[in-house]
């Protein structure tokens, strides 16, 4: 008799194994850490296959979206891992939505149950009631009525192992935060999943079993997901969990428990370098930080390295990309203002930005935008034909960042093909101007983004946030960056701000930044 196949052959994967493997290998060492607790590897393991055969009781199985609101905590990673483990479908909800925004991902993913934190159900708990999807709690005292999935788990027979899922199977629903009309849901496989993991710890970073990470990152967010929780656990490190990211209680946690190897996105290591001027505190064992979600301005760069005397590779990727695309590899020193090189396995081209029905890749040196292409491509958006065709081309997925590419292979970014502002028909990158004002003494961050403007089309304003106690004047400012800057491109808007405004990955929301300029 002859085997039949399907296309797809008989290869099975899974996210889950991530933590089957380490709890398997190195079953004592601690993997989560949060407050006083710690949770070694073989305990989390059992607790996750607890949960799961709950799930599997309420009849969750292969194909089945189960959305999970729960912050920074352990339960994230064992809800995750369940849900993975039933070759079910997770769909990470963003901490800071309102019911709203939770109804619209509900719906648009076809969740079936959601698992929501107790400190989150005020807005999760109306998002689910209005699309009729049952709601189970974690972290919730006994009496709250809801059901409870930590006493369904202890009733429950947990499951004996992960469910094996084709490599093409949906892992994960990520919602990229849209920046025109509603978030798409980004289908992550068991397959670009787990191969961002093996391909970042054989040839990008360098986490190794006993290292300790630093988890402030949301494990909502792909950033988090993938480097912290995954390639952490999957190395066998330590992650040390912050529910809610402070640069003080940071810098605190660094050095309480040793951490070796910081992951943020650029306003993390802001906080970070406003912290260390009001305390002696300096942690011993940093070996390196890893920055990604935005461009890391280089004035930040050099004084991380003054003040706490370690590197920061910066890297860059995107919830399309699983995410990590490029990077400054470690072990090779960081080329400052540079995403660093493709990963391994992955190509990344620069396309000619106007031609967008197909891919017309441009020299090495020329200005255009990125285009991705290798094993970390999302399935595509779903239900969204139309978005997807528009976002892969030709194979080549589109990312809408514009940069160029030298001939060592180094990749820049120079803005979002979106936030470029175009004053008197010239082009202006806000992130030129911004590595401009951060160099002023005084400057502690700056957003630049385009306002309407009758006669220029655009007009250029920052939004800076000042050193405490910083005397400098809006004028000031200006003359500053005109003195450094063509005449199109110098801000002739400034507002002083006491902080900027940050979407829930850490990024400066310049949309709502311009839309207070002119009152929209």
């Amino acid at each position: 008799m002859t085997n039949t196949t399907t296309g797809d052959g008989f290869a099975t994967i899974s996210v889950a194994a991530i933590l089957a493997e380490s709890a398997k290998r190195t079953p004592d060492s601690v993997a989560l850490i949060v407050g006083e607790d710690e949770t070694s590897y073989a305990e989390l393991w059992r607790q996750t296959k607890a949960y799961a055969g709950a799930l599997r009781d309420r009849g969750v199985g292969p194909g089945d979206a189960v959305a999970v609101l729960i912050p920074n905590v352990p339960d994230f990673a064992r809800v995750y891992y369940a849900i993975l483990s039933l070759g079910a479908i997770v769909v990470p909800v963003h901490a800071l939505l309102k019911a709203r925004e939770i109804e619209y991902v509900l719906q648009d993913s076809g969740a079936r149950l959601m698992i929501c934190a107790a400190a989150l159900l005020k807005e999760g708990a109306a998002g689910a009631a209005s699309t009729g999807v049952d709601v189970l709690t974690v972290m919730a005292p006994d009496d709250d009525g809801l059901p409870r999935l930590e006493a369904e788990a202890a009733a429950a027979e947990p499951i004996r192992s992960y469910v094996p899922c084709r490599p093409s199977d949906t892992a994960t629903i990520l919602y990229t935060s849209g920046t025109t009309g509603k978030p798409k849901g980004a289908l992550g496989t068991h397959f670009a999943l787990v191969e961002q993991t093996s391909v970042l710890l054989t040839s990008v970073m360098d986490f190794k079993p006993g290292d300790v990470l630093f988890g402030g990152l949301p494990l909502f967010h792909t950033f988090g997901q993938t480097v912290v929780l995954n390639a952490g656990l999957r190395a066998g490190a330590t992650v040390v969990l912050m529910p809610r990211f402070s640069g003080e209680g940071a810098l605190a946690l660094l050095d309480r428990h040793k951490v070796n190897i910081f992951v943020g996105v650029p306003t993390m290591y802001v906080a970070l370098l406003e912290a260390a001027k009001t305390t002696a505190v300096r942690p011993a064992a940093l070996r390196y930080g890893i920055s990604g979600g935005a461009s890391l301005p280089l004035a930040v760069m050099d004084k991380f390295r003054d003040v706490f005397g370690v590197e920061i590779h910066e890297g860059y990727g995107l919830t399309e990309t699983s995410p990590v695309a490029a990077f400054n590899h470690v072990g090779m020193v960081p080329r400052p203002g540079t995403i660093g090189i493709p990963i391994w396995g992955v190509d990344i081209e620069i396309a000619r930005a106007e031609t967008v029905e197909s891919i017309e890749l441009l020299p090495n040196g020329e200005l255009g935008e990125l285009v991705i292409r290798g094993h970390l491509l999302m399935k595509g958006y779903l239900n969204r034909p139309e978005a997807t065709a528009e976002a892969v081309v030709d194979g080549w997925f589109r990312t809408g960042d514009l940069g160029t590419k030298d001939d060592d292979g180094y990749l820049t970014i120079v803005d979002r093909k979106k936030d470029m502002i175009i004053r008197n028909g010239y082009n202006v990158y806000p992130r030129e101007v911004e590595e401009i004002l951060l160099s002023h003494p005084q400057v502690v961050s700056a957003a630049v983004y385009g306002i309407p403007h009758d006669v220029h089309g655009q007009e250029i304003a920052a939004a800076i946030v000042l050193d405490a106690g910083a005397a400098t004047t809006e004028t000031e400012l200006i003359d500053f960056a005109s003195a450094q800057l063509a005449a199109y491109k110098y801000p002739r808007v400034i507002r002083l701000l006491t902080e900027l405004p940050l979407g829930p990955s850490g990024k400066i929301l310049k949309r709502s930044l311009a839309a207070e300029s002119t009152g929209a």
